[in-house]
């Protein structure tokens, strides 16, 4: 169970924070035009109905923030993929064992591409080797990950669709970048999503779900991906700044998605059709990233999160 003191995790998001959404607020104002206005604009302090989420370690941590790790996804074959912030990245067994390592220099989202492949962004901290997305078979791990495209600066969050364009939040830039799967950039989809300070992406049903961890409201936003132009703000997690929560990845799961806020602690799951959100668990160190256990092991997707922390820990939800 939950049992490890977090303070340095906290004081860092606190500083790391308070930067950023000064940072952001200076540059855009106290509130930023959307394409419709929010759904949910309470700060959202109700815990979700029904008995308390099963909250356990899959992974402990080790000295926080420099255990750092950033994100995760499950290849459908039995491996979780941990993006590490100074390792590269990691595959474990469903029993808790790692068994392959990828070089990967400062990887950030990492995720499933349509043709099996595991696609993650690196150069999240800048390094000599640059930003940009690579590529790895996760049947073969041992062989070294090409690169897809470089020069990406200042990226983080990844989503790709089923076409196998790509989808990178980035949390100071002014809309979500859209990638063709050559690595062309679809400039004129990226302009007409409009969405500044994306981190968290998830294509689910035709739609861009993302949230933002520098807007003061926390918002997600829903983004049809025939008509970017189109975007609507689903809720604003945040009334107020006192309530940041500083969002990070975001999830799918059914009709429900589960952000992360890292700032807060919390999973909160939002209706992807009314927008309405209560939280699911909190008390969590510095959570960066949340996905279903897809293909791995006896795991219920339908009932289980994974969520990776600053902390260096990597945690199992089970819903009731």
């Amino acid at each position: 169970m939950i049992s490890i003191p977090a303070p340095l995790v906290r004081g860092l998001a606190a500083s790391v924070t308070a930067v950023a959404v000064a940072t952001a607020t200076a540059i855009l104002g106290p509130a930023t035009a959307v394409a419709s206005p929010a759904r949910a604009a309470a700060p959202v302090t109700d815990t979700c109905p029904g008995a308390k989420p099963e909250v356990t370690v899959f992974k402990e941590g080790g000295v926080p923030v420099l255990d750092w790790r950033e994100n995760l996804e499950f290849d459908g074959r039995g491996t979780l993929w941990v993006s590490h912030a100074a390792r590269g990245v990691e595959g474990y067994r469903p029993d808790g064992t790692r068994y392959a390592a990828v070089d990967v220099p400062s990887p950030a989202g990492i995720r499933r591409g349509p043709d099996g492949a595991m696609y993650v962004n690196y150069g999240q901290i800048p390094v000599p080797n640059g930003s940009g997305i690579m590529r790895f078979d996760p049947r073969h791990p041992e062989r070294a990950p090409e690169k897809v495209v470089d020069g990406l600066l200042g990226i983080n969050g990844l989503a790709i669709d089923g076409a196998g364009n790509f989808y990178l939040g980035r949390e100071f830039a002014p809309t979500v970048l859209k990638l063709r799967p050559d690595g062309s950039r679809d400039e004129r989809w990226t302009a007409a999503a409009d969405v500044f300070g994306t981190n968290g992406l998830a294509v689910a049903d035709g739609t861009l779900y993302t949230t933002s961890t520098v807007h003061p409201r926390s918002p997600v936003e829903a983004v049809p991906l025939d008509d970017p132009g189109a975007h609507r703000r689903l809720a604003d997690l945040s009334g107020s700044p006192l309530d940041f929560k500083g969002l990070d990845d975001l999830t799918v799961v059914g009709d429900h998605l589960y952000a992360v806020a890292f700032v807060t602690g919390q999973i909160i799951r939002v209706d992807r059709g009314t927008g309405a959100a209560c939280v699911v668990v909190a008390g969590l160190h510095g959570p960066t990233s949340a996905r279903a256990p897809l293909g791995f092991g006896s795991h219920d997707p339908q009932r289980e999160l994974f969520v990776t922390e600053a902390s260096g820990r990597i945690l199992r939800v089970r819903m009731p």
